[in-house]
């Protein structure tokens, strides 16, 4: 049976980020998008496939798995010899992904997390406190001070070639330019970063899958 992939159609998530990793890897599957905005992830139907109520999810002749990170983890194992690996045949690079996927999770993603929940107040018509986004905004640089030592040694997060953990940073990050004009991934003083993030967000699969997202985030008008 064909994969079966539940989706948002929209541009920030987790869903581009799998969709994103089924077409570099030229997986087949069968997208169904999920309207977030009528509630459709927390029907009774849905719920028994993910008892969170949230997408993305795929169903794998019966194998549901639901979170972003395990599916393209699942996704880059299981196809690991068709499209580009996404994910290094080695120990050592297996050893260097986690490290870059551990790094993501608790330190680039909450210190993000910071500075959207702040910056998103303007677009939902909430005041924003200057003082607590420019707090998360120096933390969040801080962050990046890291990556650009990382990224100085090889193109990417865990080596020379991307990988799923590259991509798991394009989960919100793009939101912030994209939404509050806040484009701190491309500032000079960090070459490095810069380097890798238009290489991120230039990827031919990612500007079609942004390309849609904007016309279904116009016609939801979120």
């Amino acid at each position: 049976m064909v994969l079966k992939v539940y989706v948002t159609p929209l541009s920030t998530g987790g869903s581009p980020v799998v969709r994103l990793v089924l077409a570099e890897k030229q997986i087949p599957f069968e997208c169904i998008f999920v309207d977030i905005t009528k509630k459709e992830t927390k029907t009774p139907e849905f719920l028994k496939m993910n008892p969170l109520g949230q997408v993305p999810l795929i169903d794998d002749d019966g194998f549901i798995l639901y979170e972003t990170r395990a599916i393209c983890r699942y996704l880059a194992e299981k196809y690991a010899t068709q499209g580009p690996a996404l994910s290094p045949s080695t120990p050592q690079g297996r050893a260097l992904l986690e490290q870059a996927a551990s790094v993501e999770l608790a330190t680039f993603t909450p210190a993000l997390i910071k500075v959207g929940r702040e910056a998103l107040k303007g677009p939902r018509g909430l005041p924003v406190d200057q003082a607590i986004l420019d707090a998360a905004l120096a933390e969040f640089g801080q962050k990046l001070d890291v990556y650009e030592t990382i990224l100085s040694k090889h193109n990417f997060l865990a080596g020379p070639e991307p990988t799923i953990v590259d991509f798991f940073h394009l989960t919100y990050t793009p939101g912030l330019a994209t939404r509050v004009g806040i484009d701190i991934m491309t500032e000079a003083s960090r070459p490095n970063v810069t380097r890798w993030w238009n290489e991120l967000i230039g990827r031919p699969v990612w500007v079609k899958i942004q390309a849609e997202a904007a016309a279904a985030s116009a016609a939801h008008n979120v």
